[in-house]
């Protein structure tokens, strides 16, 4: 799948794949995988690069935590070459009753996303261990749709990512999917 065509993309499936020493998730979209991500587990620093083969010899675009601490921690979007894409990170504070999410990139601004549902937000925090669907809803900060990541019910993680705001670049929007799994029980 060329650039363009990955870029008007409005629909991304992420898929978790089962492994014993790392979180491995593939990104797929019209029927087509388009990256593969390989997260280590017990990372000093947060870090996750998405490839276009299953060999991981070329990458695509990633993600990297800017500091070890990780309450709060942002974390930097860039491409291949490092170039910035954009950022996000999870807001501790407010993310008490219910996980809420900032992510950002040059001429969009700073978007929030947070769980749809606070019942299940609530839910999710008492009863931990069974794998709860949830719905994040991004938007501007004046209300428009930027994107949302809602988690399929089922044993394996797997996440339906659509894609509102064309101006939105889609290796962040991927990257942000990748992190909520990755990076949401923090």
């Amino acid at each position: 799948m060329d650039d363009a065509e990955f870029q008007s993309a409005e629909r991304f499936e992420v898929r978790q794949r089962f492994t014993m020493m790392v979180n491995r998730y593939e990104v797929w979209t019209s029927g087509q995988r388009v990256a593969i991500a390989q997260q280590k587990r017990m990372a000093f620093r947060e870090q996750v690069m998405l490839y276009a083969d299953e060999e991981r010899s070329v990458p695509l675009f990633g993600f990297k935590a800017r500091s070890v601490v990780d309450l709060g921690a942002t974390y930097d979007v860039t491409a291949a070459d490092g170039a910035p894409v954009g950022w996000f990170r999870k807001d501790f504070a407010q993310s008490f009753l219910r996980s809420t999410w900032h992510l950002g990139q040059p001429g969009l601004g700073e978007c929030v996303g947070r769980e749809r549902s606070q019942a299940v937000a609530i839910a999710r925090r008492v009863l931990d261990s069974f794998p709860w669907p949830y719905h994040f809803d991004f938007q501007t900060p004046d209300g428009r749709p930027v994107m949302s990541v809602e988690r399929r019910f089922g044993l394996r993680d797997h996440y339906d990512v659509t894609v509102s705001d064309p101006s939105i670049d889609r290796r962040l929007a991927c990257a942000m999917a990748v992190g909520l799994d990755a990076l949401q029980a923090r």
